[in-house]
């Protein structure tokens, strides 16, 4: 077992390791050290992504747990690179940027092309899922569940301070109809969070990206694609995605400002939305 700095992706595996025990064992985690032979501290750090289990300790435990071969292989696979600096996984691999949303006490995001995702409606998540006909019906349902899952954080007395800033380009970006974009710019004003615009005539030269902060851990920078979402715990890469939220700190709206750009869109009378901009009085 080797002591190394813990990651978002080290804390999931972890978890995961937690629940199956909690799952395919009747032992609390004290009496499952003393059935695998070890200090009671290394199971209880294993299963917080603290500390990296060598191979050996990760067939004991899932031995225990009583799954086969198959099963720790897949998990080996998983977990041989969960203490990178530098993960990539697959999109469709939504409980580690849940795990991360939970637990940070700070998210600061960049949106270029659409409304962020912990502040889309129910309708405009539904329309953009179903934009070029990539994802089959059941698991736009079961994305829209994990999404409204992911949005209550925002909801809890203890939810991290979230600051988003969103490229006018995704105010302008057509998803769903008329009425689906009204409500959108509308839950784009609530106060649980600070929405800051960047003007269209803005050119900012970077993708967007979302910061993590936590209490007792490290930063993590995420980025993802449709192909691939990428956590990164770099300290070179965390201080420049600070330098681009410095420079989008002094290019954007303010609060005020991005609340007022926002009422342009959705004020009367009102119009056909066209794409080309806010619906003018």
């Amino acid at each position: 077992m080797t002591v190394i700095t813990s990651t978002v992706c080290s804390r999931v595996l972890g978890d995961e390791l937690r629940r199956l025990r909690e799952s395919c064992t009747e032992f609390k985690a004290a009496a499952f050290a003393v059935q695998l032979g070890w200090d009671p501290s290394k199971v209880s750090n294993v299963e917080r992504g603290k500390v990296r289990a060598s191979e050996i300790d990760l067939v004991q435990y899932i031995s225990m747990c009583g799954k086969d071969i198959d099963f720790f292989e897949d998990f080996r696979q998983r977990y041989q690179n969960a203490f990178d600096e530098y993960v990539v996984q697959v999109p469709d691999n939504l409980r580690t940027v849940a795990m991360a949303e939970s637990t940070a006490t700070t998210i600061t995001s960049y949106s270029t092309q659409a409304v962020p995702g912990l502040v889309q409606t129910t309708e405009y998540t539904d329309a953009f899922y179903r934009l070029g006909g990539f994802m089959s019906e059941e698991r736009i349902a079961a994305n829209l569940r994990f999404r409204a899952d992911r949005q209550a954080i925002l909801r809890r007395h203890d939810r991290p301070d979230c600051l988003f800033y969103v490229h006018e380009i995704a105010l302008q970006q057509r998803v769903g109809d008329a009425r689906t974009m009204e409500a959108q710019y509308r839950r784009l004003s609530f106060d649980t969070h600070v929405i800051r615009i960047v003007p269209l005539d803005v050119v900012v030269p970077a993708y967007g990206c979302v910061l993590w902060e936590f209490e007792k851990s490290k930063p993590v920078a995420f980025s993802e694609t449709n192909l691939a979402q990428v956590f990164v715990q770099d300290p070179g890469a965390i201080a420049r995605t600070r330098l681009l939220f410095d420079h989008l700190d002094e290019v954007a709206l303010d609060a005020g400002q991005s609340r007022r750009k926002l009422e342009e869109y959705i004020s009367p009378p009102r119009e056909e939305f066209d794409g080309r901009g806010p619906r003018l009085a």
